[in-house]
């Protein structure tokens, strides 16, 4: 009965409050119709198909998230805060039916959201409301126990919606295991200084695994915001069939 109550306040409250506004929606033609494709800001996205809403590493300002249906899946990629957000998971997924993470956010948790985690570890491949997960690995090169991203502790995910494979990077440079996915339609690809891929290092692995469409996202870093019109120079120049779509990630 608590957890329903704040949920409708989170509800009461996103309509009323003040929102950050965010870029404009695309939408994908599957075979479970029209899917929604929703750049928050940062690391944060929301899919939407059917009756379905699925967000991506929910973050920040929940009135970021004002006019949106609250989640029925979420998909964590990895433990910092620009990933895993308690406060702003509390407010917008605690009626979701799933919430998929690696272990580590697992074990960081608070216990009223733990009954709803399915958790997932590099290679593992579940279905979670209809929705095919296949999590992959996401790191820094070259691997070492000190980085900041170390080999099997955060998950990317490959999600099969509708007849559509959508690749979601999480923090990780172009590894083997990117540059090895086949059959993808859609690609999320981190490009941030010093935690991910530099703009070139980006673009190389994207013609490696060649997506049909590529969105580059979570590219501020500590010199700012990383030149997506030059990652979409170099792609389209080793590949002018790569669809890249810019997108304002980071509004206001």
């Amino acid at each position: 009965m608590k957890s329903y109550i704040f949920a409708i306040l989170s509800v009461l409250v996103l309509q009323t409050a003040s929102a950050q506004k965010y870029d404009a929606a695309d939408q994908v033609q599957t075979s479970k119709g029209a899917l929604t494709i929703q750049p928050i800001m940062h690391a944060s996205l929301v899919l939407s198909v059917g009756n379905q809403t699925i967000y991506i590493d929910p973050a920040g300002d929940p009135n970021n998230y004002r006019g949106i249906k609250l989640a029925d899946v979420v998909l964590i990629t990895d433990i910092h805060g620009d990933h895993f957000d308690i406060k702003a998971l509390t407010a917008l997924c605690g009626m979701a039916s799933a919430i998929v993470v690696p272990q580590a956010v697992a074990d960081k948790m608070p216990d009223a959201l733990k009954p709803k985690l399915v958790i997932m570890h590099n290679g593992d491949n579940k279905t979670v409301s209809g929705i095919g997960i296949t999590a992959l690995p996401m790191y820094n090169l070259p691997e070492s126990p000190t980085a900041m991203h170390t080999k099997g502790r955060g998950n990317g995910y490959v999600l099969a919606i509708g007849g559509k494979n959508l690749y979601i990077s999480g923090d990780t440079q172009g590894i083997p295991e990117m540059r090895a996915l086949k059959n993808i339609d859609i690609a999320f690809v981190c490009m941030n200084l010093p935690y991910t891929m530099t703009v070139d290092e980006a673009a190389d692995a994207v013609l490696a695994f060649k997506p049909k469409t590529v969105y580059p996202y979570h590219y501020r870093g500590q010199g700012g915001l990383s030149d997506v019109n030059a990652f979409k120079t170099k792609v389209n120049a080793g590949d002018k069939n790569i669809n890249v779509i810019l997108k304002n990630w980071y509004p206001g």
